[in-house]
């Protein structure tokens, strides 16, 4: 019976971080075409600073700011 160990090395190590970075990619984009996201920009749109941030960094923003408002 064989188990899953996380530790093990395999020649397939790359390959989760390049499916991450896809599976981010896609999500990214799928957020910033949403109306909450689209919305949030336009509430912040007099913040000159927000339109200098690249699409990254201004979905990391997005969702932390929503998390926040949840938590709270």
């Amino acid at each position: 019976m064989s188990s899953f160990n996380p530790s093990s090395s395999s020649e397939n190590d790359a390959r989760p971080l390049a499916y991450d970075t896809q599976v981010w990619d896609s999500l990214k984009r799928a957020i910033a075409d949403s109306s909450g996201f689209n919305g949030w920009k336009i509430e912040r749109e007099v913040d000159k600073h927000l339109s200098d941030l690249s699409l990254d960094t201004l979905v990391h923003t997005y969702l932390r700011e929503t998390l926040e408002t949840l938590a709270y």
